[in-house]
C-alpha cells in the first residue's frame, strides 16, 4: 500500500500535491491500494475543515483513493507501542525541564554544533516515573549502530547514531510526536513504499529506528523528492501565491494541466502534454532528477493552454460557466489567453460596459445602424453594408467596430469573430 499523508494545517502546497500525484501513479502501476492518512496529531495547528478541503482537491485532480484514515484514531496504538518500548528498556522517561533543554540548545548553538540530547535521563525507568509523579516525555534510546537505507531517487543514504539521537516519541500529555506516529502508522497500514519530499530525509532513519526497535522487519522502500524552487532559485515559500493549489485553481489553471506540469518537474517524459492516465503507462520514479526543480509559471501557462485547446467548445463553455453556443468563441481567444480566468475576462469585455474613447461618436453611429440591420451571414456582406450605411471608412470604421463588438482595442480578426458573435451582436451593442 502507498499513502499520502497531509496535515490539515493550511492550504495544500504544490509540493504536497506533487507527492500525492506520484504516490497515486506508482500505486496504480504496482496494482496497490492508495491510502489518504490525515496527520492530525498536532491539535494546536489543525484548521477545521482543511481535511475536507484536501480530499476535495484530490477528487478534482482525479486522484482516486481507496480509504481515508485519521492519525489521531490510532493514539491508543501509539501509546501502547511506547509502553512496550519502555518495558523493554528501549525507551525511557525523560524529566528534563523545557528550561534545561533550551539551555542545552543555546550552548550547542554558541559552540556551533548540532544539538543532541545530553543523555541525562537515559537510565530512568517506568517504575521511577511512577514514584516521582512528575510530568515526563518518553524518549527512544538512540540506535547502537548506523542506519542506512537505499533511496529510489537519492541512492544510498547513511546516518550515524548521533544523527538519529534519543528523540521524543511521546509528549508529556500522551500525544505521539510526528516521527513516532508516522513510523507506527506505516507499520499498521502495511505501507510498502513511502514517497515524500526531501525535507523528510532526516526523519526516515528515526522512523526506521522505531520500527526496528519494535521488531518490525518488513522492508519499506523510500523515495524523497527534490524540493521545488521559485523563479529566483530559492525554496518555494508557502507564502508565495503560486505555491498554493487553491490559488492556481482560482486563477483558472485546469487540474489536469497542473498535474501534467508537476509530473514534468525534474523529469524526462516521452511527451510534454499528457494526461494522468497516460503517465501511468510510462512514469518511472527512479528517472527523476536528484537536483531541485524550478517552478516556471510560463511553462505552466503553456501546458494549461494546451489542455484548454484539447477541450471541445462544449466542455470549455461548461468550465467557463457560459452558454454552450459561446464555447467556439472562447476557443478562438485561446490565441491570447492561457487560463480560464483570462478567457472569462475576454468574454466579459464583449458583453460588458465599453469605453470608446475618441471613437464615441463613430461607435454611436455604428450601433444605430447595426440595430436597424438584418444581419447577413458573411462578415464581408456585413462590413460592406455597414460601411455604406454609416459612411465610415478605415480606422474610423474598424476601431470603433472592434470596440463595439469586443470591448478591446486588439484581439482576433473581426472576420473570425463575426460568425461566432452574429446571433449575439444586437444584444452586445444594445
Amino acid at each position: 500500500m502507498l499513502r499520502f499523508a497531509p496535515s490539515p494545517t493550511g492550504d495544500m502546497h504544490i509540493g504536497n500535491l506533487r507527492v500525492a500525484i506520484l504516490n497515486y501513479l506508482v500505486a496504480k502501476q504496482r496494482g496497490e491500494r492508495f491510502l489518504i492518512r490525515i496527520e492530525d496529531t498536532d491539535t494546536q495547528r489543525n484548521i477545521e475543515g482543511k481535511d475536507q478541503e484536501i480530499l476535495e482537491i484530490l477528487q478534482k485532480f482525479g486522484l482516486e483513493y481507496d480509504d481515508v484514515v485519521y492519525q489521531s484514531q490510532n493514539f491508543s496504538f501509539h501509546q501502547n507501542f511506547a509502553k512496550k518500548l519502555l518495558q523493554e528498556h528501549k525507551a525511557f522517561p525523560c524529566f528534563c525541564t523545557p528550561e534545561e533543554l533550551q539551555a542545552q540548545r543555546q550552548k550547542a548553538k554558541e559552540q556551533k554544533r548540532p544539538y543532541r540530547y545530553s543523555g541525562k535521563c537515559e537510565n530512568s525507568t517506568l517504575e521511577e516515573a511512577a514514584q516521582k509523579k512528575e510530568p515526563f516525555v518518553v524518549r527512544i534510546k538512540k540506535p547502537q549502530g548506523p542506519i542506512a537505507f537505499y533511496d529510489l531517487i537519492k541512492g544510498d543514504l547513511h546516518f550515524e547514531p548521533k544523527e538519529v539521537d534519543s528523540f521524543v516519541i511521546l509528549r508529556a500529555d500522551g500525544r505521539p510526536t510526528y516521527n513516532f506516529a508516522c513510523a507506527i502508522d506505516d507499520m499498521l497500514y502495511d505501507i510498502s513504499l513511502v514517497i515524500r519530499g526531501e525535507d523528510h530525509v532526516s526523519n526516515t532513519p528515526k522512523q526506521i529506528h522505531v520500527q526496528r526497535a519494535l521488531g518490525y522487519d518488513k522492508k519499506i522502500e523510500y523515495a524523497h523528492l527534490p524540493i521545488i524552487l521559485n523563479s529566483e532559485g530559492k525554496k518555494m515559500s508557502k507564502r508565495e501565491s503560486a505555491s498554493s493549489v487553491k490559488w492556481l485553481l482560482e486563477e483558472g489553471f485546469l487540474p489536469q494541466a497542473i498535474a501534467n506540469y508537476l509530473i514534468l518537474l525534474g523529469n524526462k517524459t516521452p511527451k510534454e502534454v499528457f494526461t494522468l492516465q497516460e503517465a501511468i503507462e510510462w512514469f518511472d520514479l527512479s528517472a527523476l532528477s536528484k537536483a531541485p526543480a524550478r517552478f516556471d509559471m510560463e511553462k505552466l501557462r503553456f501546458i494549461n493552454r494546451a489542455h484548454l485547446e484539447k477541450l471541445t467548445p462544449q466542455e470549455l463553455a461548461q468550465k467557463l460557466g457560459i452558454h454552450e453556443s459561446l464555447g467556439a468563441l472562447a476557443k478562438l481567444y485561446l490565441e491570447e489567453a492561457s487560463t480560464l480566468k483570462e478567457l472569462k475576462t475576454k468574454l466579459d469585455a464583449i458583453f460588458g460596459q465599453k469605453d470608446f474613447g475618441e471613437f464615441e461618436k463613430e461607435a454611436k453611429i455604428l450601433k444605430e445602424h447595426i440595430l436597424a440591420m438584418e444581419l447577413p451571414q458573411s462578415f464581408e456582406s456585413f462590413k460592406k453594408e455597414l460601411m455604406a450605411k454609416s459612411g465610415l471608412r478605415g480606422k474610423r470604421f474598424f476601431k470603433p467596430l472592434r470596440l463595439l463588438l469586443t470591448g478591446a482595442p486588439h484581439g482576433p480578426e473581426i472576420s473570425q469573430l463575426y460568425p461566432l458573435l452574429k446571433d449575439h451582436i444586437k444584444g452586445i451593442v444594445q
